[in-house]
């Protein structure tokens, strides 16, 4: 009787760690990976030329004659979308895009993606497949260098 007691509390006891340890290493609501995470094939992104366009969905001002828009087009024989910043650039604008499978209630950043080739060129991400994958969702983000200011594109798409 006395060892059934035992093994009663010490299970109890594990479940109630496992569940506090649980609850403190919960999700946090994003993911960073480096530019490097995402580009050159890695995790299904696909490299493009930082003048490339294609369909606009979402657009954000980001002020300074800059903005910054989630795109997407037929990249490597399939439906991709990446964010893009234009205008009046300066070298280290940056750029990412950002993608969730719940809704925005968590994602993975892939970026930033820095202007690096002078005054008033664009720069993009890398692109993502859109299509045939069940809730993937979008967004593009910039920070201007000279306002030290980050916007995003929304609601989600």
């Amino acid at each position: 009787m006395e060892n059934r007691v035992w093994h009663s509390l010490a299970a109890s006891a594990a479940a109630l760690s496992l569940g506090f340890g649980l609850s403190i290493v919960g999700p946090t609501n994003s993911a960073q990976a480096t530019a490097a995470d995402c580009s050159g094939g890695a995790a299904g992104f696909v490299d493009i030329s930082d003048d490339r366009s294609g369909t606009v969905v979402r657009s954000r001002d980001m002020g300074a004659g800059r903005t910054v828009t989630l795109e997407y087009g037929t990249v490597a024989g399939a439906q991709r979308g990446w964010a893009k910043i234009s205008g009046t650039t300066v070298n280290n604008d940056l750029v990412w895009m950002d993608w969730t499978t719940d809704g925005g209630s968590s994602w993975l950043q892939c970026g930033p993606f820095a202007v690096n080739r002078g005054p008033g060129t664009s720069k993009t991400s890398a692109a993502k497949t859109t299509m045939n994958v069940s809730g993937y969702q979008f967004r593009a983000c910039g920070y201007l260098k000279n306002a030290g200011q980050t916007k995003c594109t929304s609601p989600w798409w």
